[in-house]
């Protein structure tokens, strides 16, 4: 599943030679299906990301049923995870949540926050800062414990309630997070509406703030078609962490116009062509989200993933013809 020699590579000046893809595809991308996914097909989804070459692949979420029902069979799917050589990350809302997430041994938790007062109400049923006094205690004992956190911003770049997001308030939840005790900061494009400009100006903000670069990942939504660009701004500024989804799966429950996540293969794709590292496996990455269509019924929205299914469709149709003649 893919075309010899592409993409060519050509490398661009003032790009980092190595990115860390945060796979969120197990949890962000199937967190909204209506349809239950079965434990035992999450956790060979995991298994098969891992044998792409993934490295850290987000595994599940700590909260409580009621709210994400598709991932209610958290403390089943992870010990199917056991002896992965990956890091699996796991979200945790609370303290309620950290206990359940230590009890199965998670080393990596993150908690989610949100730049906006409307999207704290809708996600957490709180203010901004009083989910944040929520979240120190949880950050505070996953440190003592020797776990990384990493933490989570929503509506970094626009809210569907109150439309543009000013930068300084974007500034002022990084800073809190970070000072919080966060290893690092994923920044959240919730609803797909940034824009490379927008971008650079946000990064710029928050290194002038004293957050190093080291400390930050991006999250882009594709709603737009802003993804790829908006990731290459950010790659030019130094960010060597992105998080993309297998297959573009996902989009985010309590934020209706949200679409999918940047898809991991179309990220593969353009890195690639840059000759930027990623240690995945473009090929076994496609035939993992074409599997993973079909057990959802329903085709990838990634292009690469459509693009090279389509190409090893094609050629398999010329291999049978030709045995015919």
């Amino acid at each position: 599943m893919t075309v010899r020699g592409l993409p060519m590579t050509v490398p661009a000046p003032g790009l980092p030679t190595r990115v860390r893809i945060h796979e969120v595809g197990a949890r962000d991308g199937l967190q909204n299906e209506k349809r239950t996914v079965p434990t035992a097909v999450k956790a060979e989804f995991v298994h098969r990301l891992a044998e792409a070459g993934l490295t850290t692949i987000e595994a599940t979420s700590f909260v409580h049923p009621k709210w994400v029902p598709q991932l209610a069979d958290a403390e089943q799917l992870f010990p199917l995870l056991s002896g992965l050589p990956v890091e699996l990350p796991v979200l945790v809302p609370n303290e309620r949540g950290l206990d359940r997430a230590l009890a199965l041994g998670a080393r990596r938790v993150a908690v989610f926050a949100s730049a906006t007062e409307s999207f704290a109400k809708a996600n957490l049923n709180r203010t901004v800062d009083e989910s944040l006094a929520m979240f120190h205690p949880v950050v505070e004992r996953a440190r003592a414990g020797g776990v990384h956190v990493r933490g989570y911003l929503s509506m970094c770049f626009g809210d569907p309630w109150e439309g543009a997001v000013p930068v300084p308030q974007v500034v002022r939840v990084c800073r809190a997070l970070i000072d919080m005790g966060c290893d690092e900061l994923s920044l959240g494009d919730t609803i797909g509406v940034a824009t490379p400009g927008h971008v650079e100006e946000l990064l710029t903000a928050l290194g002038e703030e004293g957050i190093p670069v080291s400390a930050l990942g991006v999250h882009f939504h594709d709603t737009y078609g802003q993804a790829l660009a908006n990731t290459l701004a950010a790659l030019r500024h130094g960010v060597t962490t992105v998080d993309a989804s297998a297959g573009g799966l996902g989009g985010c429950p309590f934020a209706k116009s949200a679409t999918g996540n940047l898809a991991t293969e179309d990220l593969v794709w353009m890195l690639s062509g840059l000759g930027i590292d990623t240690g995945v496996d473009l090929g076994r990455l496609v035939a993992t989200s074409v599997w993973m269509a079909g057990r959802l019924g329903r085709p990838s929205p990634s292009r690469t993933v459509r693009a090279l299914s389509h190409e090893d469709a094609e050629g398999q149709e010329g291999r049978e013809a030709h045995k015919e003649q």
